[in-house]
């Protein structure tokens, strides 16, 4: 697919005692053909919300309004059949957990087979040969003996690597990866960070991470949200290097640092607010060393990659 996905005032809700309460807050974003972006936020920020909306399997007591444009078709509004067809087809995801998100009864190939053959008119030894070349691209060892296993008889960097697979097996235009490396050992997750970096083909990639070192080794572009907001965005270095918001600065200057000419550890005082909570101004005002009456009175606007009154200025420590 040559067009950009675009995502507009997307939102995502759910009900509560006082009515329904918003989690993923009117968010634009758009995703370019082949570009690996970073979504970036501590728990709770609406990022794993955000990749299930777009893919339309969000829990079913979400209410979801906006719009997620994949080629000509709006993926909040479009039935049942036609977001089957697109999801693996052109947008696809890679879970958090794979030992809960494969059939633990039905072999790899068999689960993989079922994918390819869903979306595609093929046979099944073509399907089976498909199978074979996407588990050997992503660097399954032994992938003709692999093929039969279960998903238990494999380890969890294994396991991580058949999801790589089952998202990349119809060669989809964008993947979405939720926290990928969650629960593996160091080494094990660099080797599934270099997949992503380097094996998702012609696949654009959102990947979806608390973690901002992982961010800027995998993508080339950062979106950072808090209380289901994108507060700012651009390009890994400038994050980096001179982010402007007080949130994102806050999260670079919570990461240890062992250079001992750094500043120590400092932590963002407070906790974000809760799905019921009513702010009236900007989301993170109570937490924010620069905030003013005009930042608790009204929310500041998304302009020029950020939703800030009082943007901080120097190069981050």
């Amino acid at each position: 697919m040559s067009k950009a996905i675009e995502v507009k005032n997307l939102q995502v809700s759910f009900p509560t005692p006082n009515g329904y309460s918003a989690v993923v807050r009117g968010i634009d974003l758009t995703i370019k053909p082949g570009e690996r972006i970073a979504i970036v936020g501590e728990s709770g920020s609406g990022k794993t919300m955000l990749g299930l909306s777009m893919l339309g399997i969000q829990p079913s007591s979400a209410k979801v309004t906006g719009e997620v444009i994949i080629g000509d078709v709006d993926m909040v509004s479009a039935n049942d059949a036609t977001a089957r067809k697109l999801r693996g087809n052109y947008i696809s995801m890679v879970f958090q957990e794979p030992l809960t998100s494969l059939n633990p009864v039905r072999t790899i190939s068999s689960q993989l087979s079922e994918s390819v053959r869903r979306h595609n008119k093929m046979s099944k030894a073509e399907a089976e040969d498909r199978v074979l070349e996407i588990l050997t691209s992503v660097g399954i060892p032994a992938p003709k003996e692999r093929m039969k296993s279960y998903p238990h008889q494999l380890s969890g960097g294994l396991r991580q690597r058949v999801m790589i697979a089952l998202a990349l097996i119809n060669k989809p235009a964008l993947v979405v990866a939720d926290e990928p490396t969650t629960a593996l050992d160091a080494t094990i997750q660099a080797q599934i960070l270099d997949l992503l970096r380097s094996g998702m083909g012609d696949a654009a990639l959102m990947l979806i991470t608390h973690d901002l070192a992982v961010a800027a080794d995998v993508c080339n572009r950062i979106v950072v949200m808090y209380a289901g907001n994108i507060v700012e965005q651009g390009p890994v270095a400038e994050i980096l290097g001179n982010p402007r918001h007080p949130y994102t600065r806050g999260l670079l200057n919570a990461i240890p640092k062992f250079d001992k000419a750094r500043p120590p550890l400092m932590p963002i005082p407070g906790s974000p607010p809760t799905i019921t909570e009513v702010v009236s101004g900007c989301r993170f005002a109570s937490r924010c060393s620069y905030a003013d009456s005009q930042c608790t009175a009204s929310e500041p606007k998304f302009v020029d990659n950020l939703a800030c009154f009082h943007p901080v200025v120097g190069v981050s420590q």
